[in-house]
């Protein structure tokens, strides 16, 4: 039986539960493009699919557009997979459990994948009507866009007629997008060594902490784990020595950790210190965060007395002076009065392996010499203790055109279906339109969506009614493209 099957638009829900049901975190992509190409062929529509598994799908104007300029629908197959720590899910095999909570559609316990899945059902359900009037269609959905735009920079788009374009990927109803921050992952690694010590176990977690996107919830002041792990490590080192066997935290690059592990091991005689820094600095990291993180809890658990293999005292200075000293979260405000975010880094990842200490921050900026410029900060300091980082996925920031046909269309649309004034802005957020505004000569598009509620975390929830509304907007500014 459908979850989702009362629910309006049918057709949109439909194609939002069939897709999750197919596993489609950032790089896990196969399934649900070769579902994509199955889907073309079952209705004769011309399609593309490249070695990345970027989807093109085309279909030609209704009756009387058939001689219009065609529309480009825009979107990403990839989800962030996040899940709650007693979810019992695989993400990488199993699809999401669809939920209905009033108006909004949810997950159980992990993301819902409407970032931007809805874009895929979007562009499923005009694609597979017969009564739906519109100009041909240029559907572009692309692979890994949660992990730095790598599908937008893949994808061949030389098949494409079209200059107008709508980007389906923001989550604020009433609030379309006409620039974008540029970005970057910076991986780092950090060479460790090991030596097998005798001491007493001790488990730390950093845990109850919100998350959120990196980008569009960066400035909201949410602890990052990662970081509060560092603080953990700088206190414990004020009362006693201690030697690391284990440490992580976080998941994506683009998402603000919400949980970081570790295991230590300490003299056995220390055990009365540290219980007493570690109940202090839980008291006072709760008193920091009330408002922004009320449920954030640093546990601790001691074990027995072990032998195993620990990192030197050189090796865990490294990552106390790392994890204290690298720049994290909002660095500089736009300007122009706006109050929206110019540059900021994201501590998404850190992974101790048996020859390093690996991290991976995400990097934004609409100002592309300051996105620079702190990523030389981030790289010095891996540097100077000994380390490499690599880029990935570096993108552009999308600037503001002054003149938009497409922005001037569809503020008028939305006007008149919901008697208010669009809004039209940029974000601090990355988004496809900077990297595709270059394969495409004079690209005019805008970037909307329905609302959709904490992001890359397991407390995502779509608005049934903004998704109604949102589809009412993109078939009107179809009928209108004439």
């Amino acid at each position: 039986m459908r979850v989702l099957g009362e629910l309006q638009p049918q057709a949109v829900f439909y194609y939002f539960e069939e897709i999750s049901r197919i596993p489609r975190g950032s790089r896990h992509t196969k399934a649900i493009s070769d579902y994509l190409v199955d889907f073309a062929k079952a209705r004769n529509l011309t399609y593309y699919q490249d070695s990345d598994n970027n989807v093109v799908i085309l279909k030609d104007g209704t009756a009387g557009y058939e001689e219009s300029e065609p529309v480009i629908i825009q979107g990403h197959m990839d989800m962030v997979c996040e899940a709650e720590p007693q979810a019992d899910i695989d993400m990488e095999t199993e699809g999401i459990r669809l939920q209905v909570q009033g108006d909004f559609v949810a997950a159980d316990r992990t993301t819902l994948g409407g970032d931007d899945g809805i874009a895929v059902a979007y562009a499923l359900a005009l694609l597979d009507a017969e009564d739906i009037p519109h100009p041909p269609l240029e559907v572009v959905i692309t692979v890994d866009e949660e992990i730095g735009m790598l599908g937008a920079y893949s994808v061949d788009l030389s098949m494409l007629k079209g200059h107008k374009m709508l980007n389906i990927d923001s989550d604020v109803e009433g609030i379309f997008l006409t620039g974008c921050a540029g970005g970057m992952s910076l991986h780092s690694q950090i060479p460790v060594s090991y030596a097998e010590q005798s001491g007493l176990e001790l488990s730390i977690c950093v845990t109850g902490l919100l998350g959120g996107h990196s980008g569009s919830e960066i400035d909201k002041e949410h602890a990052n784990a990662d970081i509060l792990m560092g603080r953990v490590f700088s206190t414990l080192a004020d009362v006693t020595a201690f030697g690391i066997t284990e440490l992580s935290g976080g998941a994506k690059d683009n998402a603000i950790p919400r949980e970081a592990k570790a295991y230590v091991l300490l003299p056995p005689d220390s055990r009365r210190a540290v219980e007493a820094v570690l109940y202090q600095l839980n008291d006072e990291l709760k008193k920091e965060y009330s408002v922004t993180e009320p449920t954030l809890t640093v546990s601790y658990r001691f074990g027995d007395v072990v032998q195993k293999d620990m990192l030197d005292f050189s090796s865990v200075n490294k990552i106390i002076y790392f994890l204290r000293m690298t720049s994290n979260g909002v660095q500089n405000m736009c300007t122009d009065g706006s109050g929206l975010v110019e540059t900021s880094l994201n501590l998404g990842i850190m992974e101790l392996t048996k020859t390093s200490f690996d991290t991976v921050t995400s990097v934004r900026s609409s100002v592309s010499t300051r996105k620079t410029d702190v990523a030389e900060k981030v790289a010095m300091l891996v540097q100077m203790l000994g380390g490499e980082v690599t880029v990935e996925g570096d993108y552009p920031a999308w600037e503001y055109c002054e003149e938009s046909q497409v922005r001037t269309q569809i503020g008028e649309i939305y006007r008149e279906l919901f008697g208010k004034e669009a809004t039209f802005q940029s974000i601090h957020a990355g988004l496809e339109c900077g990297v595709l505004s270059e394969k495409i000569p004079n690209l005019d598009c805008v970037s909307f969506g329905p609302d959709n509620y904490d992001i890359h975390t397991p407390q995502e929830r779509l608005s049934i009614s903004s998704t109604e509304r949102m589809w009412r907007l993109i078939l009107e500014f179809l009928k209108r493209s004439k």
